[in-house]
């Protein structure tokens, strides 16, 4: 660590900090990295070093990390109208905008949208929509919902339960009712001598036994990632949703897509369902939705859904549910800005998601060069986001040991470059933001090339 001292950043840092989603032994001994400002795709801590952050901040810092004209929207706004709710049958006027632009841009006829702080608040906010919705069609019993193992769908109690990741046993979840099916990823998941299609069909077999089993009546929904984000960067097998939405359908049970990472842009297309081909019932949205500077969430009710509700919150006259910041008026001016900033141009520059469509063969080529490697079993990926499995053995797939947490060496050795990027089990996370240009992909590979010798060379001899 260094400046181990009391008055250093990493000591001010680690006295008054509780730390999230950290690999504490990591923190110990390198120190926390203080950050004080970005330049475009890079931060600076406080010691000036300069790093190039190929994780999108989290996901979400799509525009880079100075972008004039989102920072003018929140300082616009912020002079205008700082602050309001959307409680009581009053809301900004950002608010009454950002909720038609989210309508025309859904991939459904119409919409109605309710907003959140955050993507775990979201999926939250979705289930209590559905329970709700339940009870008021007189089937309480339709409480169960569907997700998949590796999803994530955030922390609070309820998006903890629909997130598929062995930690949250920590905490007692998940909540009953909350079922995880097989994660759609071939490469790990398939079993010998199974052709992808076949895995396809195994998935969509396991879905209705599922239904079947656990009874349609007592199901909510099924909730997906389109390519799952914070699991390792997985898309699905080869026609996956077309082989359960039928299914879904057949038995009535809504398809939401959670589109927190995927949306606005990060798979090439303004949706992850637009990519992967599938219209859901409703969406999840976050992260990219302000390009990170401002926190919001959002609930996008596709019509069949929004209907139904809006009939059983008429029966009792009122939605019981909302937070202080919900439709922000700054967030949503900031909403509106990065949604212009990526999918339309703005202030005389093309639109982002142009940038992400010609860099995506650059980082596919990037990508599939790093796989070469005789400790790389897998690259995958969609648009700007893609991960690299580390494996002992390339031919079996065989991971290295637990004890030698080579994704976590791998992504301090980048960090020690001047590099971000994020491990996540056994894999190397990339999601740079929509930027990014030629020269800072040569030097995001060439970095993280240099970080997977080093590791490779240490930990297989």
């Amino acid at each position: 660590m260094p400046e181990d001292h009391a008055n250093s950043w990493e000591a001010r840092a680690a006295a008054h900090s509780f730390y999230g989603f950290t690999d504490l032994p990591s923190v110990r001994e390198r120190g926390t990295v203080v950050v004080t400002h970005g330049e475009g795709a890079y931060v600076v801590d406080t010691h000036g070093r300069r790093y190039l952050d190929a994780n999108s901040g989290l996901w979400n810092m799509v525009a880079g990390f100075d972008h004039p004209g989102l920072a003018a929207a929140a300082k616009a706004q912020y002079d205008r109208f700082p602050g309001y709710h959307a409680f009581f049958g009053r809301m900004s006027d950002q608010t009454v905008m950002l909720s038609e632009r989210l309508a025309a841009l859904a991939p459904f006829n119409d919409a109605k949208v309710f907003y959140t702080n955050s993507g775990s608040e979201a999926n939250d906010t979705l289930v209590k929509m559905l329970w709700f919705l339940a009870r008021a069609e007189g089937q309480p019993a339709r409480r169960k919902i569907l997700t998949r193992k590796n999803a994530y769908h955030g922390v609070t109690a309820v998006s903890a339960s629909m997130t598929g990741k062995p930690y949250n046993e920590v905490f007692g979840l998940p909540l009953d009712g909350f079922i995880h099916l097989t994660c759609p990823h071939y490469w790990r998941e398939g079993r010998p001598g199974e052709s992808e299609a076949q895995f396809t069909r195994r998935l969509a077999e396991e879905l209705d036994e599922v239904i079947t089993r656990e009874g349609p009546e007592t199901i909510a929904a099924f909730v997906a990632e389109p390519v799952m984000g914070a699991g390792g960067v997985i898309p699905p097998s080869e026609g996956y949703f077309q082989a359960i939405q039928p299914i879904l359908k057949r038995h009535g049970i809504p398809l939401v897509s959670d589109e927190v990472i995927c949306g606005f842009g990060r798979t090439g297309e303004v949706w992850g369902a637009d990519a992967l081909g599938f219209t859901p019932d409703a969406i999840i949205a976050s992260k990219a939705l302000t390009a990170g500077y401002f926190p919001m969430g959002a609930v996008i009710l596709g019509p069949e859904l929004a209907d139904r509700l809006q009939v059983a919150v008429d029966a009792i006259e009122e939605f019981p549910h909302g937070f202080t910041a919900s439709g922000h008026p700054v967030g949503c001016a900031v909403a509106l800005k990065a949604i212009e900033v990526i999918l339309d141009g703005a202030d005389g520059a093309a639109p982002l998601i142009d940038n992400v469509r010609r860099m995506t063969p650059v980082f596919e080529a990037g990508m599939a060069r790093l796989a070469q490697h005789p400790h790389i079993g897998e690259w995958r990926g969609r648009g700007l986001m893609g991960a690299l499995e580390a494996v002992a053995d390339k031919d079996s797939g065989t991971p290295f040991a637990g004890h030698l947490s080579v994704s976590e060496r791998i992504a301090n050795t980048c960090t020690d470059l001047g590099l971000i990027c994020r491990p996540l089990g056994q894999a190397v996370v990339l999601c740079p933001p929509f930027i990014l240009d030629d020269g800072q992909m040569d030097e995001m590979f060439g970095k993280l090339e240099t970080a997977l010798e080093r590791v490779f060379a240490e930990v297989a001899g």
